[in-house]
């Protein structure tokens, strides 16, 4: 251990040698000292392109221990920046001093200084998170053990039994099915099957399936993979990304049309071409059977409409590497009358009627937004939330008005109304009935709030 504050430092050979190694390249890479509470301190980055160009797969771990830790990614190391004659050395072996021959050895020594070795050519290789070795001869299987911590269970989807296959299914699955590299966009409105189809596909080839949702902060460490404070060692823990290729997994990036110019990382991997990791010098090539399908609500040029806030234009050599592209609309009614009957017999529904009026308001509904009549849309998601809801309160009216109240009033209302026309049994309830019901049962509560 290094004794922060002071002149003097104790450290082991292997310490010594680190930093005898790293500090020729410290002023070539930017590595400079910053005064903070902990003494002389050093960012990761420049600290990690030092250590590389050192011949050091990646910093050890004892210069990010938290004890060392100053702020997000600045760590104390005054042993960097101290004179040689500053530094005593040890060697410890197996958890006794140097020079002691056995563990039964009733005699201990004090710690015994020896001269500063020659400075080596090539650091231990990082570990990571489950402690395998990650080594130029680490082979593809054992390296899928590491990334999964030994993890024997299968990424596989799991079969939902309500799944009607359907549209470019057939497509999609002779793609999988190949276990040839074939990236794939699929773009549709929301609550259209997309990612459902990709999954079930995969549930039904016994492929596994490793699935990402994009978001604006998704960047290079989330996808690919990075440095984790386990157990009080710095390890290296590999993203989604990684662990979908060395498994030969079909990666499936969903709502990619969220994610911003970070994602720009994935190009070699949309190549089928793999990954440098910098961060730990290893060069990462794809399994057989790994592939990409990527899902999205826009084409990649963004929302003009602002339906899909959030949604970016993304770079066109990036959207070149999708070798097929599949507009996926929604199911025709009489597919959508086979997916809701499906949910309805998984929960109890037997009205056929009224899953028939569903489908034809839903598709009269979807007629008038292609026409900009209207200005939202009913999803078959919404469709299947409506027999679920029925399934619950037992009342057409109540199902469907709960589940179209995310819209705004005006909407709404004419959402409801026109339901009714479709369906001549039903009646939407008085605006007012539940709050008349609720005012009547205050009324009559002695101990209710009076405002």
């Amino acid at each position: 251990m290094s004794n922060m504050g002071h002149t003097s430092f104790t450290v082991s050979s292997t310490q010594h040698s680190f930093i005898l190694a790293v500090r020729p390249h410290m002023a070539k890479h930017g590595l400079t000292a910053k005064s903070t509470c902990n003494g002389q301190s050093v960012s990761f980055s420049p600290l990690f392109k030092a250590a590389h160009a050192a011949g050091y797969a990646a910093v050890p771990a004892w210069c990010m221990s938290s004890d060392r830790k100053c702020g997000r990614g600045v760590y104390a190391l005054p042993e960097l920046f101290a004179d040689d004659a500053a530094f005593t050395i040890t060697e410890v072996k197996r958890g006794r001093p140097a020079g002691a021959k056995s563990a039964k050895t009733a005699k201990r020594t004090e710690p015994k200084a020896v001269a500063a070795p020659a400075p080596v050519a090539a650091a231990p290789a990082v570990e990571l998170c489950s402690a395998v070795a990650l080594t130029a001869g680490t082979d593809a299987a054992e390296l899928a053990r590491a990334i999964t911590q030994g993890e024997s269970e299968s990424f596989t989807p799991a079969t939902d039994d309500n799944y009607i296959p359907w549209g470019y299914h057939n497509e999609i699955k002779s793609i999988i099915k190949s276990k040839r590299f074939c990236p794939v966009f699929i773009t549709g409105l929301s609550g259209n099957g997309k990612t459902t189809m990709v999954e079930q596909v995969c549930a039904s080839l016994k492929r596994e399936c490793v699935r990402v949702n994009f978001t604006a902060a998704t960047d290079e460490d989330e996808l690919l993979g990075g440095f984790r404070l386990i157990g009080g060692e710095t390890r290296f823990v590999p993203g989604p990304v990684l662990v979908a290729m060395e498994r030969g997994a079909v990666l499936l990036l969903d709502e990619i049309d969220l994610g911003g110019h970070l994602i720009m990382c994935l190009q070699s991997v949309l190549e089928g071409k793999g990954k440098f990791i910098p961060k730990i010098g290893k060069y990462v090539r794809p399994a057989p059977g790994f592939t990409v399908v990527a899902t999205a609500n826009t084409k990649g040029k963004g929302s003009d409409d602002g339906r899909f806030a959030g949604t970016n234009i993304l770079n066109e050599a990036f959207l070149d590497r999708f070798a097929f592209t599949y507009e996926q609309d929604y199911a025709d009614p009489k597919v959508e009358k086979r997916i809701l009957k499906k949910v309805a017999d998984s929960v109890g529904v037997t009205d056929d009627a009224f899953l028939d009026n569903l489908v034809t308001w839903a598709d009269i509904i979807r007629k008038s937004f292609k026409q900009q009549v209207v200005s939202e849309i009913i999803t078959t998601r919404r469709l299947r939330d409506i027999v679920f809801a029925y399934s619950v309160f037992g009342d057409k009216m109540t199902a469907i008005e709960r589940c179209v109240s995310r819209f705004d009033p005006t909407t709404k209302e004419a959402f409801t109304q026109m339901y009714t026309k479709v369906d001549a049994d039903a009646q939407p309830k008085p605006a007012d009935a539940t709050d008349a019901s609720a005012n009547t049962a205050k009324a009559n509560d002695p101990n209710a709030c009076p405002f």
